[in-house]
């Protein structure tokens, strides 16, 4: 018999004890960083006008194995029930050997907007005539992110029908997000673009829509661990409505990106350049769909794939400053923004598959509202064991609400005073 204890089921203290026994961390370091809130001096500045910091939970989702290696993955939330149900998903990849997943590129645009120009074709040719010196100007900034490329393309203005020029960077960020060099770099070429073409150089910043950085990550999960062909059935009907329905499909997404953001959170991310590029690609056939796709296999078994945009890093941006951010890296242990960015991708179909699993059988709201039972305790007022007790007597009498919390508890304390 396994008595070995669910990572759930242990103390903090055993939880930053397994953690620290997988990472290059000790508990001491992890215990403190977590409870230690980040200094007013690194908040002032980070921000402006700084009154103090918002903390976010941060718990550890378990099970996850990919591509052949076993991983802790921090993730950052408010929701409850996200990490367990990515936990829960990893674990039924896991019996068919996790997840394979890749993130091949690092490479990134930078776009310099060019208007007002009298001979557009001619000013195509000239970039192009000078496209090495113009690369060689901007790898004079960096001796790593290095731009490999520099394009042109016609933009149609549809607001009035004019006609302006995007030269774009095709730069290779290796292991960081890469904007702010990109950007100097943009900077730097957009005077030298506008003289050489007489036009009239607008913007000059990075895309964040980084189409040629994609993540893929595939899993396979056995019928019978999900509860036979039904539910298969079922949740390939719910694939289909989400592929199929806009309504339903930002949703479906919306419920992806709650793994794949709480990750980035949790590793120092751009999540809000993430949601974006995600999006857009999720609609990039014309109309807005499900970036997961599911599909039977011969067998009858479940095969879960996602294909996202995933612009990572593990060098520079908030890792450097930010304590918490460093100590999750540290925790998930990659050695490469590739590799950062396929856990987080496994992540947001784990998170994917988890959720329509419970939709398409007892729904949604049955574990969540389980969970969301202590917040509305802890809100009326209880403390301790008190926070299980009265979460647990709303829930079985399907009234979760502040007023019921605040009734039980009540009652609860009423008997604590009469029997003593």
């Amino acid at each position: 018999m396994n008595t070995e204890k669910k990572f759930y089921e242990m103390s903090l203290d055993e939880r930053l004890s397994l953690v620290a026994s997988k990472s290059n961390l000790t508990k001491n370091e992890i215990s403190t960083v977590v409870n230690q809130p980040l200094p007013f001096d690194k908040i002032d500045r980070m921000v402006e006008n700084a009154v103090g910091s918002f903390s976010l939970p941060l718990g550890i989702a378990t099970n996850f194995v990919i591509n052949g290696k076993e991983y802790l993955v921090p993730m950052a939330i408010e929701e409850p029930s996200v990490i367990a149900a990515a936990s829960h998903a990893a674990k039924l990849a896991k019996s068919s050997g996790g997840f394979k997943a890749s993130a091949e590129s690092s490479i990134m645009r930078g776009q310099i907007q060019v208007t007002n120009l009298l001979d557009i074709k001619k000013a195509i040719q000239v970039i192009s005539k000078n496209k090495e010196s113009l690369l060689r100007t901007v790898n004079s900034i960096s001796n790593n992110v290095k731009a490999l490329d520099l394009k042109t393309r016609i933009v149609e203005n549809e607001i009035d029908g004019t006609k302006m020029l995007a030269a774009e960077l095709y730069v290779d960020c290796k292991d960081s997000m890469g904007a702010n060099t990109i950007n100097s770099m943009c900077e730097l070429l957009g005077p030298e673009i506008e003289q050489k073409t007489s036009g009239k150089v607008i913007l000059k910043i990075l895309s964040n829509y980084a189409t040629e950085r994609i993540a893929t990550s595939k899993a396979t999960f056995k019928k019978e661990e999900l509860g036979g062909t039904d539910i298969v059935d079922r949740i390939l009907s719910a694939f289909a409505f989400a592929f199929s329905d806009t309504y339903r499909a930002v949703t479906h997404n919306k419920g992806i990106m709650n793994g794949i953001d709480a990750v980035s959170i949790a590793t120092g991310q751009d999540f809000r350049a993430i949601e974006a590029a995600a999006h857009a690609y999720a609609s990039r056939d014309g109309k807005y769909r499900s970036l997961t796709t599911f599909s039977k296999s011969s067998n009858g078994d479940l095969v879960g794939r996602i294909e996202i945009p995933l612009s990572v890093g593990i060098v520079g941006g908030i890792s450097t400053v930010h304590l918490v951010a460093r100590m999750g890296l540290k925790i998930l242990g990659v050695k490469s923004a590739s590799e950062l960015a396929c856990v987080i991708a496994s992540a947001g179909l784990a998170q994917n598959l988890a959720a329509i699993k419970a939709l398409s059988t007892e729904g949604i709201q049955k574990g969540h509202m389980k969970l969301h039972a202590k917040n509305i305790a802890v809100a009326a007022g209880a403390t301790g064991k008190l926070v299980d007790i009265v979460s647990e007597r709303m829930y079985k009498q399907s009234k979760i609400s502040l007023n019921s919390a605040r009734r039980i508890l009540q009652d609860l304390r009423h008997s604590r005073d009469r029997s003593s």
